[in-house]
């Protein structure tokens, strides 16, 4: 593994590449944010806007929202330019308390709403087997989260879809290509965390067609033929988590001091109590966990040191989310015990090598005296 000299990232993150001057291509894009002419970008965000309303008499654009601080972000900045939008939410099957509120909180920002939920004995099959296959109970949380609205709009005539930030932008891609201003097939199939399935490929897994009728999306020939558009917000305006939970605070969204539990902000990942087992699954993975791309992050954007950050990585220390782990057993059926053998299989004998003692640690980590067990 190489970890980058800047940020505090390795190399085994998914496309995160490492140049030979120790640089990621993720520090190297936000590099690039300084170079981009924003005010010509918010023009053509203006062009989006009329386009779309010129061509519904209904709603204008459809906005996937949870009820974050990014999508509060989104819903306000889509007001501001004078759009009508439907915001549509899949409903987590562990939906916290604050996050009704600030869900609650955006709708009253002055938009309809569709909260979907799906059947939840579907919904916890799906996650096991995905972690079973995968490592990862968030396949179908991401599934439903981009298909669920695209087949609404496509359903509803909605011309404009508009998303928040651009993951393969802020987090490094080898395929400059999908860094742009558009969501569509190709971008899906590389960074909607899917791992390149669809919902037809989990048919033979146990599923009917019509169990899965909800992480099926529109087709691309419907699409194409409808002009339905999808857009990322953070190609027309600087996103970044401090602006976008500024923006978002300032029009009613809350959250509580010390909630982060596999991060860094407090403020993220707080609307859903199984989350934290997708980002928590990195450490097996690769070697890092949340903590790492948020403090990443705030590094790019000039606000700690990366010395700094591997204090906090130290001062932190493990970060497994034993209650939300918890919460997961007991709505998939399994026993805490079964969770963590299959978590076990997915550790990567490319980053993790077993002492003479048995216990199990990453050669060349960054942070000195880590706590291997």
């Amino acid at each position: 593994m190489k970890w980058c000299q800047k940020c505090v990232l390795p190399d085994s993150r998914p496309n995160l590449v490492i140049g030979d001057d120790g640089i990621c291509n993720a520090c190297k894009a936000h590099g690039s944010k300084r170079e981009i002419d924003w005010s010509e970008r918010e023009a053509a965000f203006r062009k989006v806007v009329e386009n779309a309303r010129a061509r519904t008499s209904g709603y204008d654009c459809l906005i996937p929202v949870s009820g974050g601080k990014d999508s509060t972000w989104q819903v306000v900045k889509c007001l501001e330019y004078g759009l009508t939008p439907l915001a549509v939410t899949w409903k987590t099957p562990a939906r916290t308390a604050i996050g009704q509120r600030n869900l609650d909180n955006l709708v009253e920002l002055g938009v309809d709403h569709v909260d979907y939920r799906i059947n939840p004995k579907v919904e916890a099959r799906f996650m096991l087997r995905a972690f079973e296959r995968f490592g990862s109970t968030a396949i179908p949380m991401h599934m439903a989260l981009f298909n669920i609205p695209l087949t609404i709009a496509s359903r509803f005539n909605i011309p404009l879809v508009v998303w928040g930030e651009n993951s393969a932008f802020e987090y490094g891609t080898e395929d400059e290509s999908l860094t742009g201003f558009r969501l569509d097939g190709t971008w899906l199939k590389k960074y909607g965390v899917m791992h390149g399935t669809t919902a037809e490929d989990w048919l033979e897994y146990g599923f009917s067609r019509k169990e899965l009728a909800a992480y099926f999306g529109p087709d691309a020939g419907s699409m194409e033929t409808s002009g339905l558009r999808a857009v990322f917000l953070g190609y027309y305006f600087p996103w970044d988590p401090q602006t976008s939970l500024s923006v978002a605070a300032a029009h009613g969204f809350t959250f509580a001091a010390g909630a982060a539990r596999t991060g860094y902000y407090d403020y993220a990942d707080i609307d859903d109590d199984f989350i934290s087992l997708h980002h928590w699954m990195k450490w097996y993975k690769f070697g890092f966990t949340r903590l790492f791309d948020n403090l990443s992050l705030e590094i790019r954007n000039g606000r700690i040191t990366r010395q700094r950050a591997l204090e906090i990585i130290r001062e932190k220390g493990d970060q497994t989310p034993h209650a939300d782990i918890e919460k997961f057993c007991a709505f998939a059926g399994i026993a805490r015990e079964r969770f963590f053998a299959i978590a076990e299989t997915f550790r990567d004998p490319g980053v993790w090598k077993q002492r003479d003692d048995g216990v199990w640690h990453v050669p060349g980590f960054p942070v000195d005296n880590w706590s291997w067990t």
